[in-house]
């Protein structure tokens, strides 16, 4: 990790010996008693803290926050449900490349049984958001949702002027890298991400219906972590040219 990220909750009582982020501070950045290293509030902003106390009860911590700065993206990015190790990696390394939204969603391809998993239930899904936003040198992390269907996605979106385009690689003569050049002064700040198994006929009508383009990343067929990745990349590289 690159920062140290702490919940609101956690300033005040010391960092329990037994946390890995007091493993991180004292045997990986080599921390002792007056030293500083780099922290954040998770959604809020960066800083230094130093270490005033070291005892059994965990690291006793003085924090200093520099002034807070605004997230750097407000890309909303929707995917039908993957598998849960998937999901892990998604969750993860877009919050490191940058994603204000994430949303699991439901399609008619999508495995019901991964909504179930208990990354879902335990809180994993977060924690894995605060390792990439770590990995980031960033604070801030997704908003993440679940369990909407395709439908009630792109009619929410729709409803707050959001500009979305979705990724098929059937049936679409349009690469997203194209459309990126050819629109650059009305980008899109959202991207539909089927399922492994792809979009049906079903989920194509919805998103013909509202008038989603429908574009490729190429004629290769890629993991849906890796799609991600390259379609951040794809959008934020867009809006640096703009």
């Amino acid at each position: 990790m690159n920062i140290v990220l702490f919940e609101p909750s956690e300033i005040g009582p010391p960092l329990p010996l037994l946390d890995p982020r007091s493993r991180h501070i004292t045997k990986v950045l080599r921390r002792d008693l007056r030293d500083f290293f780099d922290v954040g509030l998770i959604n809020g902003p960066r800083g230094k803290a130093q270490i005033v106390k070291m005892g059994n009860d965990g690291l006793h911590l003085e924090f200093n926050w520099d002034q807070p700065h605004p997230p750097d993206t407000v890309t909303k990015l929707a995917i039908g449900f993957p598998r849960p190790q998937t999901a892990r990696d998604i969750l993860r390394d877009a919050t490191s490349i940058g994603v204000g939204e994430l949303s699991f969603i439901r399609t008619n391809r999508s495995d019901p049984n991964y909504a179930n998993s208990s990354l879902w239930s335990n809180g994993e899904w977060r924690r894995q958001t605060i390792t990439g936003a770590a990995q980031a040198f960033d604070t801030f992390i997704p908003e993440v949702r679940r369990h909407e269907h395709l439908a009630e996605t792109v009619e929410r979106w729709i409803a707050n002027g959001v500009k979305a385009v979705a990724l098929d690689l059937y049936d679409c003569t349009l690469g997203l890298a194209q459309y990126l050049e050819i629109n650059t002064a009305n980008l899109p700040n959202a991207v539909l991400i089927g399922p492994e198994r792809g979009w049906d006929d079903a989920d194509r009508a919805i998103l013909n219906t509202q008038r989603i383009p429908r574009l490729h990343l190429g004629p290769r067929v890629l993991r849906t972590e890796t799609a991600v990745a390259v379609t951040l990349g794809l959008l934020h590289a867009a809006v640096a040219r703009a």
